[in-house]
């Protein structure tokens, strides 16, 4: 199952947003409202919105180019992608790219979540300052 959020401009440099997405605590401020619980760890996060079970997620590659988040559960196998496109210095162009391996039955329970979800991270994203 792949799922792809709009394209947005953050008025960043990719060198910053890089920098700013190696760090786990700083996903909390990207979290949608109904946040329940955030752990922040060395390598990653967990985390808990209202209505869905639990997330932990690890931090991946990171570069100026893409930052990769992959489940940290066996029973999961997904990963969410934020490519970055430097346009200037100042600005950088994201979208999230979800990339999951579900059974038929998983996917259509987790679809439209995940694409809300998706759709919250791109909201927040854009707005960050």
């Amino acid at each position: 199952m792949n799922l792809e959020g709009r394209k947005i401009i953050v008025n960043k440099s990719a060198k910053e947003l890089s920098e700013l997405l190696k760090v786990s605590e700083n996903y909390k401020d990207f979290m949608p409202d109904g946040l329940q619980k955030f752990e922040s760890r060395e390598d990653g996060f967990k985390f808990g919105l209202q209505g869905m079970p639990e997330i932990a997620l690890k931090i991946g590659e990171v570069s100026e180019e893409k930052a990769v988040l992959n489940s940290a559960s066996s029973n999961l196998d997904f990963s969410l992608t934020a490519t970055l496109n430097a346009l200037n210095e100042t600005q950088t162009e994201v979208q999230m790219l979800f990339e999951g391996k579900f059974n038929p039955f998983i996917k259509m329970m987790v679809e439209k979540p995940l694409k809300n979800f998706i759709n919250d991270l791109t909201d927040k994203i854009e707005l960050y300052k």
